[in-house]
């Protein structure tokens, strides 16, 4: 299988170009769920390809005008190339958006679930046991924790999720950034270099970050509710054997839209399978 079978085409994209200003870009991202959105600039007569803005970049720099300064270069692959090697790319790199380019031309946008839907539909080799491609080591929380400690627990540990053990030291359940994203509140105040929140794009970027559950947050300025990391976690927790194949997993990720699965064995928690895990399958 090869990056254009799984690739979103250009035709189905929205772009922005060059020159342009902020404007353009938060259009975009206000109306539709977007991380990022990609940039192109006519050159002789061509469209030719420059880079990603993300909405982390925007975020990150409110007071940026310009679109040329808010691009960001990383990785890209060719609409030939096969899947295996995308999937090499993604591991070295750990992109999980990937251009398509050829000639310089953007021919399509291939993500880290273009992938995992392909090991799940059996596009793309999964014939591996989750045994061998889980991560051993586990983020994990007490049930009992406030949501703000977990919060910055996960900041702290630089995971997009933590398995919640309760007190017999079993698991009962996974938090998410999204499951705290989902609850948090974006406040009225000052950044801790003593500068003002930047204005009127606030509101829009918190609700967008929600909507989209992106990996990335903002932790000034954000309030979350009282209670304890068992109120707002999710119990119903979908887990995978050392039997099973990374196809199952991969299957499991898509049915449920989830991008981590505890790898359990008789009650005990032996790892976690996280989605970037599945592409050593591939």
């Amino acid at each position: 299988m090869d990056v254009t079978d799984a690739m979103t085409p250009r035709e189905e994209l929205v772009t922005v170009s060059l020159p342009g200003s902020r404007d353009a870009a938060l259009e975009h991202l206000r109306k539709r769920e977007f991380s990022s959105v990609a940039v192109v600039k006519e050159e002789n007569g061509d469209e030719a390809f420059r880079g990603l803005i993300s909405r982390e970049a925007l975020i990150e720099n409110p007071d940026e005008d310009q679109l040329a300064l808010l691009v960001e270069e990383g990785p890209t692959t060719s609409s030939d190339a096969s899947l295996e090697s995308l999937a090499e790319l993604m591991i070295d790199t750990g992109a999980r958006r990937v251009p398509v380019v050829n000639g310089g031309g953007l021919n399509g946008i291939v993500t880290i679930t273009d992938v995992i839907g392909a090991i799940a539909e059996g596009a793309a080799d999964g014939e591996r046991s989750v045994s061998e491609l889980a991560t051993r080591s586990v983020n994990g929380i007490y049930s009992g924790s406030p949501l703000r400690v977990a919060e910055q627990e996960l900041r702290y540990a630089d995971t997009p999720y933590a398995v919640v053990i309760d007190d017999e030291a079993d698991p009962v359940g996974i938090l998410t950034d999204a499951d705290l994203i989902a609850v948090a509140e974006i406040v009225e105040g000052e950044d801790d270099t003593g500068g003002a929140m930047a204005g009127d794009d606030d509101e829009w970027m918190w609700e967008g970050i929600k909507t989209v559950g992106n990996r990335y947050y903002p932790t000034r300025n954000v309030e979350f509710p009282d209670g304890t990391v068992a109120d707002y976690m999710s119990d119903d927790l979908i887990t995978v054997s050392r039997t099973q194949t990374a196809r199952d997993a991969a299957q499991l990720m898509v049915r449920h839209d989830i991008e981590q699965i505890p790898l359990m064995s008789g009650g005990e928690l032996l790892g976690i399978v996280q989605d970037m895990d599945l592409l050593h399958a591939v």
